[in-house]
């Protein structure tokens, strides 16, 4: 999953970039209203983490303009002040959950894989393409009840795919997927990861197939994708 973390205060950002990236997620920082509206608008953010409070405007203010032109993505504000007024501003402005700084690790973990799980069909707790399953409270990949052991760009990768399963994935897709706006990007190693990727589910009845001129698509041999 890719973040986009809006926060000005540098030492806190981060922290918690650090601490994204221990759990897994590929995050972007950026300290504005301004840079934060531009990179919405040009790339593909799976959960925005919003700061109330910004130098040039407010993170409401941006909420709103994000929901003005129909931006769906998910966002979190973050907020050093537990006031009613501000939490129901936020909702009223778009935003899909609210936290009070500092935050707790596990919590902020399990409302970013929540905001992300609401979008799949019927909210599910776990998602199944063939015979792998991918479950949203430990963001595992398990085959025959075993969890799949992925480097963390693998398990980016399969989770982009599973996330947006039955739908071609563009390799620039993939790529913004596992790379961060400071780390320099390489469609070739798409390649390579999709490669180890269909080595471990050599066994499975899950596949990632080539679309060619589109990118990758996640599908079951017999065609069946299922939720639980």
């Amino acid at each position: 999953m890719k973040l986009l973390l809006v926060e000005d205060n540098l030492e806190l950002a981060h922290w918690l970039v650090s601490l994204l990236t221990s759990e897994g997620f590929v995050t972007d920082h950026v300290g504005d209203a301004e840079d934060a509206s531009r990179l919405v608008r040009s790339h593909c953010y799976d959960v925005v983490l919003l700061d109330m409070r910004l130098p040039s405007m407010s993170g409401k203010d941006l909420l709103s303009i994000m929901r003005r032109r129909r931006d769906t993505v998910p966002v979190m504000m973050l907020t050093a002040h537990d006031s009613l007024d501000d939490k129901l501003d936020c909702f009223d402005a778009g935003a899909d959950d609210y936290m009070v700084k500092p935050v707790d690790t596990r919590e902020l973990v399990a409302r970013i894989t929540t905001l992300v799980r609401r979008r799949t069909p019927s909210a599910v707790n776990a998602m199944q393409c063939g015979d792998l399953e991918y479950h949203f409270s430990h963001r595992e990949f398990r085959h025959n009840g075993n969890v799949l052991s992925l480097r963390r760009r693998e398990h980016a990768i399969l989770e982009t795919l599973m996330l947006r399963q039955g739908k071609a994935v563009s390799k620039s897709a993939l790529m913004e997927s596992i790379f961060g706006l400071d780390e320099p990007a390489s469609l070739d190693a798409v390649d390579l990861y999709v490669h180890r990727l269909r080595k471990h589910l050599a066994g499975s009845t899950a596949r990632i197939a080539t679309v060619r001129g589109l990118g990758y698509i996640l599908r079951a041999n017999e065609f069946d994708v299922r939720y639980s």
